[in-house]
């Protein structure tokens, strides 16, 4: 069988989003199948809320089907997986913000004079169960550039070229943010 004809089981995860691009249902069953149980195990890292987990994976994926053919693959220095976490990553974030807002209505609606609640960000909630004690308050230390690093380096597992595209940032920042956060970390620690 040539490599056209290769089912889509035998596909690397590059191949069926070009295939997903293309309207391929089976591929993107294929990638779904072997993408979804590893998404959805790093947004819980990052959100404890299963329905906030649920609607971003929904989102995530009617993306990757609606905008398969923006995936520019390899030949600009990306994988399949990175790029489907960035969507993610970007769906959770916009998920964090849209549960900030609704929180923050009644607080905008209450009687006038009222202060409004300091509410932490949804992330920051979401990183202190999964991460406590003393190690936990260093984090929540941190900068939140660096703190954002970590999450994404340590937590989520990412690679260095993954971060970077999840962050919207250069590589080598994200090199110095996390050489940075290390520094924090072991001296609040020490």
């Amino acid at each position: 069988m040539g490599a056209s004809r290769k089912s889509p089981e035998e596909l690397d995860e590059e191949r069926l989003v070009r295939l997903v691009a293309k309207g391929d249902r089976t591929a993107f069953e294929e990638l779904y199948r072997r993408t979804a149980p590893w998404l959805a195990l790093r947004l819980r890292r990052r959100c404890a809320d299963e329905q906030i987990v649920a609607e971003v994976m929904q989102e995530t994926y009617l993306a990757v089907w609606r905008a398969a053919s923006a995936f520019a693959g390899a030949a600009a220095g990306g994988s399949a997986v990175g790029w489907l976490w960035t969507i993610a990553g970007h769906r959770l974030v916009d998920a964090f913000r849209r549960r900030a807002h609704q929180a923050s209505l009644p607080a905008a609606m209450s009687a006038a004079g009222a202060a409004e609640a300091v509410v932490p960000a949804a992330e920051d909630q979401a990183l202190a169960t999964t991460v406590g004690g003393e190690v936990g308050d260093a984090l929540s230390r941190l900068a939140p550039e660096l703190r954002d690093v970590l999450r994404s380096m340590v937590l989520d597992g990412l690679s260095v070229r993954e971060t970077s595209v999840l962050l919207g940032v250069p590589e080598g920042t994200v090199k110095t943010r996390a050489r940075r956060a290390r520094k924090a970390m072991r001296e609040a620690l020490s």
